[in-house]
């Protein structure tokens, strides 16, 4: 049973050399973005928490209970941001998420469709969607 909501603390640290600020999240080992300003750096945050707890729960992966933000060790100028994910969304978002697929015609088939304007994803949808019997 997966939560539908989930806040882990993030660890901001301001690049010197480069200006913005690189996070991580000490329960989350590999899951690390950045960004320009801070603004950037949060929304980034909050996408890569989203994403990595996505695919944990996609791999059954056991998502560990969140550190108290006050337990967190961290160096000189980085400070603590709660993230929240709410994995309803973010599940509603990947199942109706638009995906490329590539499929194979004959030539003269492909080349009349075109001729007649024909939307190729549409179409196929379409008639997925009518052999599956789903409306």
């Amino acid at each position: 049973m997966h939560m539908e909501h989930y806040i882990f603390p993030a660890i901001f640290t301001p690049d010197k050399e480069r200006g913005g600020y690189t996070v991580k999240y000490p329960d989350l080992p590999g899951c690390l973005t950045e960004g320009d300003n801070l603004e950037l750096a949060r929304a980034n945050a909050q996408e890569a928490l989203e994403g990595f707890l996505y695919f944990m729960e996609q791999d059954n992966d056991l998502i560990p209970a969140p550190s108290f933000p006050e337990n967190i060790k961290m160096e000189p100028g980085a400070f603590v941001v709660p993230v929240d994910a709410w994995m309803g969304l973010v599940r509603d978002e990947m199942r109706n998420k638009v995906v490329r697929t590539n499929v194979t015609l004959p030539k003269w088939l492909k080349d009349a469709a075109e001729e007649r304007h024909f939307n190729f994803s549409q179409l196929l949808q379409h008639a997925i969607k009518e052999r599956l019997n789903i409306h």
